[in-house]
């Protein structure tokens, strides 16, 4: 028995029913026009931004570096579950098998917990070069580089391969319709027939742990590097510093 069959049997249906925000909208096609405009600025407006880093070579510096994998981030991001809302709306159907939805969840997951280490990585990168900025160029290399930014695709990854399994083998009995335009994981357990209050607090809970990873490093960055600009001299440098992280400060 493959595993969409077992999948299948378990839950007792072959699909979800996705609500999407359309059902509540007085204006379907408006919406629809809208989201599919600011889906496709962003999509092109980040393909723009890769490529002009790829295609720069003065671009081609840590910092940039790093504003590229955001941006491809992104660009997953909202792919995995824009297009599909999308289209869902312009053919008549909300469905949702359920490997496929498994398959969103994990996605969403990683790409999710892989911009929040990325973010921190990017605020250690900030303080580097603010605060150590002779050694920058030999601590924060190209290697150093592909080495963070690999480490922030595994460490998001970690949250998908943890939750993911494990939501999607609880029975599903309540309903098939998911109160949401994707797979969600709050959202999906709500179907479910058996006991999950210990599984979402222990979910929030490595959730919460897993943030506080990237919120006390950007914190301790940020404060590192503002502590440096107040100390420094020169108000040149201090509005240089100030310019080159305010973007990723905000």
């Amino acid at each position: 028995m493959d595993i969409t069959t077992w999948m299948t049997n378990h839950t007792g249906w072959a699909d979800f029913i996705l609500v999407g925000l359309f059902r509540q909208s007085q204006h379907p096609a408006l919406l629809c026009v809208v989201i599919s405009l600011v889906f496709l600025m962003a999509l092109s407006g980040n393909a723009v931004l890769i490529i002009l880093i790829h295609s720069s070579a003065k671009l081609h510096t840590p910092m940039y570096f790093f504003i590229s994998q955001l941006s491809l981030m992104d660009m997953m991001y909202i792919s995995i579950t824009v297009p599909k809302m999308l289209l869902d709306q312009v053919l008549g159907v909300s469905t949702i098998s359920i490997p496929e939805c498994g398959i969103q969840m994990f996605l969403y997951l990683t790409l999710v917990g892989s911009e929040f280490f990325l973010l921190a990585a990017m605020a250690y990168d900030r303080y580097m070069a603010i605060c150590h900025p002779l050694r920058y160029p030999v601590l924060i290399n190209h290697r150093v580089c592909l080495l963070l930014a690999s480490g922030c695709w595994f460490l998001g990854s970690v949250d998908g391969f943890m939750l993911t399994p494990v939501t999607m083998t609880f029975p599903f009995c309540r309903s098939q319709e998911i109160q949401h335009f994707f797979c969600e994981v709050p959202a999906v357990m709500k179907l479910s027939c058996s006991d999950t209050l210990l599984y979402e607090t222990l979910m929030y809970l490595c959730c919460v742990l897993m943030l506080l990873i990237p919120v006390t490093v950007i914190s301790g960055s940020y404060s590192c590097i503002l502590l440096t600009i107040h100390r420094m001299n020169s108000a040149e440098g201090r509005r240089k510093a100030l310019a080159t992280c305010s973007s990723h400060m905000m």
